[in-house]
């Protein structure tokens, strides 16, 4: 179920909001405060970011890279810091005890006497959540780290460099400074959170970013329509983007089935961007200058991303950034397809129609 339209107080923005809060006490000034404070994302450049780090592990992959590094660690995040990107993107939950950490699944499985058992990360406590995996200190052995796979499938997560779990913190004092973070506010799809829970998970992660960003680019984003919202409320000094597969999945919040209902939620709610599925994009050209015209910016995700043709398609059409596994693979692509051609410094413009014909041409890019 949805949350109801909520309403900020007389202050427009709030960098921070009192622990028992409700935003039932602001009452007034919503959309007005909204039309004042959005201020359009302007993002300077084709952006590359680096998914989960250096890029997500598929263990089942027979692709050495997607398991060359764990994801979401503090090795994975100052690897994809040597090659020429702007931001690394990773996945933030709140323990049991308030403790902003960074993993992608929802529950943590291991194996203990040859049973398999699952615990929700959020219902862990942060000394439990550490305890798996490598360890940092010295001839401590972790509890094993298993994985499931898309198809329910438990694997072991092997990886040929293996690392620590890590909290928001550590990534904050041991990724080198000049990375953005793009700090995904992860929840499950299959619970329906309830408007103070997520307040507090939101104030947990804010009270990290706030003491320790310093100087460093952030921008969040969310499946979670409501939690985008409430961190935009929350919070004005960065940007907030709403993550959609664009049409390509269907949930049962119809805020998430498509790019025109993600253009909504972002001018409703005062997000400064998208971030969509690609083959949302390539199904929907047309889309692309809808956003435009609303001054969102526009970043995506998904495996046609490791496609260096498919990244320059994105560029010609408009899109701004592209979020990859390969990192090292698309940085390169993208240095060689931003220098500026003799003679002509400006990319090429397609009207809608063309997009379509031109997207006609490579139908594997639109397939399943």
């Amino acid at each position: 179920m949805a949350l109801k339209a909520v309403h900020v107080s007389d202050v427009p923005n709030l960098d921070q909001v009192p622990e028992n809060a409700s935003l039932a006490l602001y009452s007034t000034r919503f959309s007005k405060a909204v039309e004042m404070n959005r201020v359009p994302y302007k993002i300077p450049k084709f952006l590359v970011v680096g998914h989960r780090g250096n890029g997500m592990n598929i263990l089942t992959s027979a692709d050495q890279r997607m398991k060359a590094i764990k994801e979401n660690s503090i090795m994975s995040f100052n690897y994809a810091a040597k090659f020429p990107i702007d931001f690394i993107e990773f996945d933030v939950q709140v323990t049991k005890d308030d403790c902003p950490v960074i993993f992608h699944d929802n529950f943590i499985i291991s194996e203990d006497n040859g049973v398999i058992f699952e615990k929700r990360v959020t219902e862990l406590c942060l000394s439990e959540f550490l305890c798996y995996g490598p360890q940092k200190e010295a001839g401590k052995i972790g509890k094993s780290l298993l994985r499931k796979t898309k198809d329910g499938k438990i694997v072991n997560w092997n990886v040929e460099k293996d690392d620590s779990l890590c909290t928001l913190k550590d990534a904050f004092q041991q990724v080198e400074p000049s990375l953005g973070f793009n700090i995904e506010l992860k929840f499950d799809d299959h619970i329906v959170y309830q408007e103070d829970y997520l307040i507090h998970v939101l104030q947990a992660i804010l009270k990290v970013v706030f003491g320790y960003a310093q100087d460093r680019p952030i921008i969040f984003s969310s499946f979670q329509p409501d939690a985008a919202l409430l961190v935009r409320k929350l919070q004005s000094n960065y940007p907030v983007f709403f993550l959609t597969n664009g049409g390509t999945d269907i949930f049962y919040d119809v805020r998430r089935n498509s790019l025109e209902e993600a253009i909504k939620v972002c001018l409703e709610g005062g997000l400064q961007g998208i971030v969509s599925e690609v083959k949302g994009i390539f199904r929907n050209p047309g889309a692309v200058t809808k956003i435009k015209d609303a001054n969102l910016s526009l970043l995506t995700y998904g495996k046609l991303n490791n496609v260096g043709e498919a990244v320059h398609m994105q560029q010609l059409m408009g899109v701004e950034g592209v979020i990859v596994d390969l990192v090292k693979e698309i940085s390169d692509v993208v240095s060689d397809m931003i220098k500026p051609s003799k003679g002509d410094e400006s990319n090429p413009q397609f009207s809608e129609k063309e997009l379509s014909f031109l997207l006609k041409l490579i139908p594997q890019l639109i397939q399943e």
